[in-house]
């Protein structure tokens, strides 16, 4: 063998550069030296004399380690030249420059007895321009460690390996690749690889056969560009135009494969042998679905057997009408080259198909041939999509439906609040009283489960301890579950706390601890566990991706019935329950799922009919806070003032009603309020110099200009004011428009009369 020079290194390797290093460092030493003899006072040739000294002390230390490594190196090979030298894969080692130091016999072997300098010469009549090839491999295997590459050559395919060993050695395995689809030419299907611009880069055996000899351009070959893959395509071969069924495998390299089946007076003419070397899924079908033919990919995605009897109307469903009729359609002409996507008839997991027909003749009768694609992940990303929309058109919904609801709301149970002021608990009226803010505060509690899922509520997260919250909680769930059922805590001693909202946290568990129960009618065991997690990779989950990190996790598991597989996908969507009518509104888990989300955490389920139901949440721990931290952070709770201070409000609210309820509950309280329909109103109130405000109280959507935009014109000549925004809306939506604005609060509506009066009385403090 003759070598071809050099394989084209990413540099030179360590040992070489700590010699290049040696003699620059002795060359500097002998300039300062030099220096030195011809510089006039002692001290600057002292100081030259010793910076030579240490120049070529440095290249002393640089050639010693170069010669260590190098006898590393030498012991090293000779290590890897007895672990070779057995192996039956032809196997090299070669340096950073790509010169051979070990050939074991396999090697030999195989690309005969020469001893060629380096691999690049070695694999020169097998491989055209090897050196480029063995210059990406080495590259990658000196950041990653690995590589590997099939690459087609002259006899087949080969399967190239390279491992980095040391710091400037490389093991080298040359291996036929296993596949027995591998070797073009052992394949009877005729088969055309195509490069860029679609340039023939080669064709084997059987596709040189039928076209006639070797074409260059795929234009030469296909009549009619570009090439439709599935489909008929007609082809110029050696005896004329020819029907075939063409089938696309994209290769590596923006490459792609070509397999060209015959379909000449509509018949196909590889046998089922041929067919199995497809990589393509593809089926022949009678036109009352029976299969008359299946090649290996199509069996394995159908999950049928060789021989194996099925007709296809068994297999999918989905199709939104009968199988049967789509397939006598497609026999008959009509709706051929459409792609359908079928579900296959699996109950224990969703694949998905996509599907196209043609039409071919077979002995005077019609037949169809059905190229399968698995669109399972297509579909998972569609599932994805349509949830996302959905759930933000949930949540434009309910934003609106919130809005106006909590207005409303905000003024029947303020109005209702100033009635029970001048009701006894002996008054007649007083349990109707009681009975209109109980219901008013249960549809605010529905506008905020319809705003939980979404994503859209407000919360107050704080540092907590979830065995704290559970302890609290353990009283309430005890009554909830009954007598019938057992509820078991169980705590690991390590647990972190948690960033949440305790409040919301605690319905996520009530929830999940309700529908436990009601999985569970004649009885058993619901078991809470916290759990200290420690994830070190990224965790993949359904559709979810969990980052490293710290984690807590809570499970709640029961003893129930269990949920089928097929409906365990659709327990978090909104308004769907398995309950009958009356005994639930299927939002409790999409609220719960809201909620987790929302705070940053995960949810999930697992469930076996019969078995039970485990519900999985994981939130990211948090270092502990100090007591003293949190004392000083939490806001003062104040209640109502005995001797309140007398203050000036200026209220600005669009609502009627609000309006009305605001200003009596603040005047009750002894202050000052001013009312305003709209912001423009407000400022022109506010252009009387004379007028002290101490507070604004504001809705933050209004018609005309909002909230915070009037507050800024304001602030201008009052910097000092106080402000409270009050809103129906979720508190995210004034984020960044109250962070700019100081002295602000926010106040969500419905809210009480306390709550008011209160917040009004902390700003005036």
């Amino acid at each position: 063998m003759t070598d071809t020079g050099v394989l084209p290194g990413s540099g030179p390797c360590l040992t070489t550069r700590l010699d290049q290093r040696f003699w620059w460092l002795v060359a500097v030493a002998l300039v300062l030296a030099g220096t030195a003899l011809g510089v006039e006072g002692g001290r600057a040739a002292l100081w030259c004399l010793t910076a030579a000294a240490t120049v070529l002390a440095l290249a002393l230390l640089s050639r010693l380690r170069s010669l260590w490594l190098r006898r590393k190196d030498r012991a090293l090979h000779r290590v890897l030249s007895d672990f070779l030298a057995a192996d039956s894969v032809a196997s090299f080692v070669s340096d950073a420059d790509g010169a051979l130091v070990t050939v074991n016999a396999a090697a030999k072997q195989r690309f005969g007895p020469g001893r060629p300098e380096t691999l690049a010469g070695v694999l020169r009549d097998t491989i055209a321009n090897p050196a480029a090839l063995l210059y990406r491999l080495q590259d990658q295997a000196a950041a990653t460690g690995t590589a590997t590459e099939d690459v087609v050559c002259r006899s087949g395919r080969m399967r190239i390996s390279v491992r980095r060993i040391g710091h400037a050695s490389y093991v080298w395995r040359i291996g036929e690749q296993d596949d027995p689809v591998a070797t073009r030419e052992a394949i009877p299907l005729a088969m055309v690889t195509v490069g860029r611009h679609n340039t023939i880069l080669s064709m084997n055996e059987a596709a040189r056969a039928l076209v006639g000899g070797r074409v260059k351009a795929l234009d030469q070959l296909v009549t009619s560009l570009p090439v439709r893959p599935g489909e008929i395509n007609e082809i110029s071969t050696r005896a004329g135009p020819m029907s075939c069924v063409v089938a696309e495998r994209a290769s590596h390299d923006a490459r792609r494969e070509l397999f060209l089946l015959p379909n000449d007076t509509g018949e196909i003419v590889p046998g089922q042998g041929s067919l199995d070397y497809l990589p393509v899924p593809l089926v022949k079908l009678e036109p009352d679905g029976t299969i008359q033919l299946s090649n290996r990919p199509a069996r394995r995605l159908l999950g049928l057997s060789e021989g194996e009897a099925a007709r296809l109307t068994d297999l999918v469903e989905g199709l939104g009408r009968s199988i049967a009729d789509w397939l006598t359609d497609a026999a008959e002409g009509r709706g051929l080259n459409r792609s359908e996507v079928l579900r296959l008839s699996k109950p224990e997991k969703d694949v998905f198909l996509q599907v196209m027909l043609n039409r071919i003749s077979e002995n005077g009768q019609p037949a169809l041939i059905a190229v399968l694609t698995d669109a399972t992940e297509l579909k998972t990303l569609e599932a994805q999509f349509v949830q996302s929309q959905k759930m933000q058109a949930i949540g434009q919904l309910a934003g609106g439906v919130a809005h106006d609801f909590n207005n409303l709301l905000t003024a029947i149970s303020g109005h209702c609040d100033l009635l029970l002021l001048r009701h006894d608990r002996d008054d007649p009226d007083y349990g109707d009283l009681m009975q209109i803010n109980q219901n008013a505060n249960r549809a605010a509690a529905l506008v905020g489960q319809l705003l939980a899922f979404s994503r859209k509520q407000t919360l107050r997260l704080e540092v907590t301890d979830l065995r704290d919250t559970l302890a609290d909680l353990t009283h309430l769930l005890n009554r909830l579950v009954g007598e019938k059922v057992t509820l078991k805590l169980r705590h690991d001693p390590e647990l972190k706390p948690i960033r949440a909202d305790k409040r919301q946290l605690e319905q996520v568990l009530m929830n999940l601890v309700v529908n436990a129960r009601d999985a569970m009618p004649e009885g058993g065991e619901i078991v809470i566990d916290t759990e200290a997690r420690d994830i070190a990779e990224p965790l993949q989950r359904d559709r979810a991706t969990i980052p490293p990190g710290d984690y807590v996790s809570v499970t709640v598991t029961d003893q129930g019935m269990g949920i089928p597989a097929a409906k365990l996908h659709k327990v978090f969507e909104p308004f769907y329950t398995t309950k009958r009518t009356g005994e639930g509104t299927g939002l409790g888990l999409s609220t719960a799922y809201g909620i987790v989300k929302q705070t940053g955490g995960f949810i999930f389920v697992d469930s076996q009919p019969g078995h039970g139901t485990c519900f999985t949440l994981l939130f990211p721990a948090v270092d502990a806070v100090p007591d003293t931290v949190r004392m000083q952070d939490a806001p003062t709770e104040r209640g109502p003032s005995s001797t309140p201070r007398d203050g000036v409000v200026l209220l600005v609210e669009d609502e009627a009603p609000v309006r009305a309820f605001a200003a009596r509950a603040l005047r009750m309280r002894g202050l000052t309020v001013i009312e305003a329909d709209s912001a423009e109103a407000a400022l022109d109130l506010l252009s009387d110099a004379g007028m002290a405000v101490d507070v604004f109280v504001t809705d933050v959507v209004m018609p005309g200009m909002d909230g915070p935009s009037w507050v800024r014109r304001a602030l201008e000549d009052r910097p000092g004011t106080r402000v409270v925004f009050v809103s129906g809306y979720a508190e995210d939506a004034l984020d960044s428009a109250q962070a700019d604005i100081p002295h602000s609060v926010f106040l969500p509506k419905p809210f009480s009369l306390s709550d008011l009066t209160e917040t009004v009385q902390r700003q005036l403090h």
